[in-house]
């Protein structure tokens, strides 16, 4: 449904651009600002958000370094700190004097509260143990340790190792437990088997001892800091990257250590005053810095928000990716920042184009109001008001720009049109008069005309009959007489030798007569008026009936249903006979519409047509109806639609019978189906 919408809205604005001058004018006003201010601010945008994005991140990225810094720092001074103490007067006195384990551990004991490190442990020239801050046995060997190694060889080392937790329990058993980080549930993290991280990142430092001693002999001094839950490391970092106020718009600095994927040390917030400790990072994260090596400079998912974040490997001393430090602050307050911005430039950008519009509004009235007043004066014209017109001084037309020119040139048009039309509408007038008078004559030649024509063509047809009725009745009444004469004489002549054939010799003289009566109808129809009969009132209802039961033998042939509505009071004056074989004529017409059975109505009543008093009969059927191009022809003479039957005069008789009393046959085809034909005729018979 977008996508008809938009197109109707397509449309709507393409015919209201067709059809409005002010509408024209205004997107040409406003056409170069809607499209290339468009343009422009979102190339803007585009390059705004882009280099936003990249000041974003060259932001934490110069952070990462400000942190990368201090944890070196850290691990400086966790070296320094070590290889002071391994040159220190103090310890050679120490090992000058030779005493016990138990002294040697009290004095390192005592060294390490100084030196606020986690353990402290002295080693021989061998690598193995000679005192300890805590649980390492004296006589245990730390060779394999690498920063052993290379302090064994004469160089401090400072690194940071992961070590596990029989490795700290050795060590100190409340590191164990300071280790132990239980793991929480986090969103996009990689999927993991564990439930908690027992591992400890330790940043820690091993210095030779030039030993004094009678024995002589060299040893190692190692120190070490425990980085889990080490909040005062995480937030001294944090302090130092976003000090208080650094961040514009009410962002929020964090920074982590992790073990792994595992965040140790955090100031990330899972829930109010509750670290994120034993969260983990995201896999894409992880896949990056810890599997590929690279530093991720992007936002970030960090447990619960999106940071603008940036995370680097942290490497042991074997050069393996063991950890990660993290900087970031909260993006939200940027991103919040972006939209205010983009909101004011659309804000503005809609402004300016309000302010632009209404002003081209303004300015496209002063053109398009002259024009709509003309418009308006041309509809005015149009619709009659031929006395109508812009006007010399209108208040919108004022001074003599060109469309003032116009108006008046406007005017001057129409009122040469107006003379020019009152002109042609006198010479129409008179013209109308002239065609109406010839008109009128040639109306009335026309009719002469055409009732000449009609009583010629009556005349041609009647002759035409009359001549073949009258050559019919000469051809064929000789051979009657002569066939009735010699029957007369063979019925004679036999005498009562001619019973057995009586029947045979009946049934000639019947078609002998039967020849007669079809010549005498022939010279009827060519010359009705001389075989007329005499006129009498007859009841229409009666002729009806009388009718059907003379064409009860046809209906017998098919099934048709007879309906009556006779009504007729007043008896008309016709001759009976020539009525009867009117309405025999359509009865059995009807009877033939119905082959296959139907209705045959018969109705009759009193009607006054002209103010002339009558009556009339209908004989309907319920058949196919009649096409209209035959009912104007049913009353022709012979024609018919009747292929193997009829002449086609039965119809052209009928009307000819009743138009000689005045009246007339009409031809009603209703929708329902079937044909109505009605016997109109006057009271008074009144002879054509």
């Amino acid at each position: 449904m977008r996508g008809v919408g938009g197109l109707g809205i397509f449309r709507g604005i393409a015919a209201r651009f067709r059809g409005s001058l002010r509408f024209k004018l205004l997107a040409l006003a406003l056409g170069p600002l809607l499209v290339a201010v468009p343009i422009l601010i979102g190339i803007l945008v585009g390059w705004g958000a882009v280099y936003y994005d990249r000041l974003l991140i060259t932001k934490v990225q110069s952070d990462l370094a400000v942190a990368h810094g201090y944890f070196d720092q850290v691990k400086e001074g966790v070296g320094r700190r070590v290889e002071s103490l391994a040159g220190s007067e103090r310890l050679a006195r120490a090992l000058r004097e030779r005493p016990g384990a138990a002294a040697l551990s009290e004095l390192l004991r005592e060294m390490q509260q100084q030196l606020r490190i986690d353990f402290l442990i002295l080693l021989d020239g061998n690598g193995r143990v000679r005192a300890a801050t805590g649980g390492p046995v004296p006589g245990s060997s730390y060779a394999e340790w690498e920063i052993v190694r290379r302090a064994l060889a004469g160089h401090a080392e400072t690194e940071v190792d992961i070590l596990d937790a029989v490795q700290l329990a050795v060590i100190d058993p409340t590191l164990t437990e300071k280790a132990r980080t239980p793991l929480i549930a986090t969103r996009n993290a990689q999927a993991t088997q564990r439930n908690e991280e027992t591992r400890g990142m330790v940043m820690h430092a091993a210095a030779p001892i030039a030993s004094v001693s009678r024995e002589g002999g060299a040893g190692v001094l190692v120190g070490g800091l425990l980085l889990n839950k080490n909040l005062e490391f995480v937030d001294r970092i944090n302090d130092i990257v976003y000090p208080e106020g650094s961040l514009p718009l009410g962002s929020v600095g964090t920074a982590t250590l992790f073990l792994d994927d595992v965040r140790i040390a955090t100031n990330v917030r899972l829930f109010e005053n509750v670290r994120a400790i034993g969260t983990r990072v995201s896999a894409a994260v992880r896949h990056t810095v810890l599997d590929e090596g690279r530093t991720w400079l992007d936002r970030a998912f960090v447990v619960n928000d999106w940071y603008v974040s940036a995370y680097e490997p942290i490497k042991d001393s074997f050069g393996r990716r063991v950890g990660m430090l993290y900087v970031g602050y909260l993006e939200e307050p940027f991103q919040h920042a972006r939209q205010l911005t983009l909101a004011a430039v659309a804000l503005l950008f809609v402004l300016t184009v309000v302010a632009a519009a209404f002003v081209s509004l303004r300015l496209a009235r002063h053109v398009s109001q002259p024009v709509a007043r003309m418009h308006g004066t041309m509809s005015a014209i149009e619709s009659g008001e031929t006395e109508a017109r812009v006007g010399k001084h209108p208040p919108d037309l004022a001074g003599e720009d060109e469309l003032a020119e116009l108006a008046a040139h406007f005017d001057r048009l129409l009122d040469r049109l107006a003379a020019q039309t009152e002109a042609l509408q006198r010479w129409g007038s008179e013209l109308d008069g002239k065609v109406a008078e010839r008109t009128q004559e040639l109306a009335a030649a026309n009719q002469t005309l055409r009732s000449a024509q009609q009583r010629l063509v009556m005349s041609e047809k009647l002759a035409a009959i009359g001549q073949l009725a009258a050559g019919v009745a000469h051809e064929i009444n000789n051979p009657v007489a002569v066939i009735q004469g010699n029957l007369d004489v063979l019925r004679e002549t036999l005498g009562d030798a001619a019973e057995p054939a009586m029947a045979e010799i009946r049934l000639i003289q019947d078609q002998v007569f039967r020849i007669r009566l079809i010549v005498t109808k022939l010279l009827q129809f060519a010359r009705p008026a001389e075989y007329a009969g005499y006129l009498e009132p007859v009841v229409l209802d009666q002729v009806v009936q009388d009718s059907l039961v003379l064409v009860a033998h046809q209906m017998k042939k098919t099934s048709v249903a007879v309906m009556q509505e006779l009504h007729a009071t007043r008896p008309v004056t016709v001759n009976r006979n020539e009525l009867q074989q009117v309405l025999i004529n359509l009865m059995v017409n009807a009877l033939q519409a119905m082959p296959e059975g139907g209705t045959l109505l018969l109705a009759s009543g009193d009607r006054e047509e002209g103010g002339v008093r009558g009556g009339f009969v209908a004989v309907g059927d319920s058949g196919p109806g009649i096409a209209a191009e035959i009912r104007e022809r049913l009353f022709d003479p012979f024609f018919t639609t009747k292929t193997s039957d009829g002449t086609g005069l039965g119809l052209w008789v009928s009307l000819g019978l009743v138009q000689r009393y005045g009246g007339r046959i009409d031809v009603e085809c209703p929708s329902s189906g079937g044909s109505v034909f009605t016997v109109w005729l006057p009271n008074e018979a009144q002879a054509a």
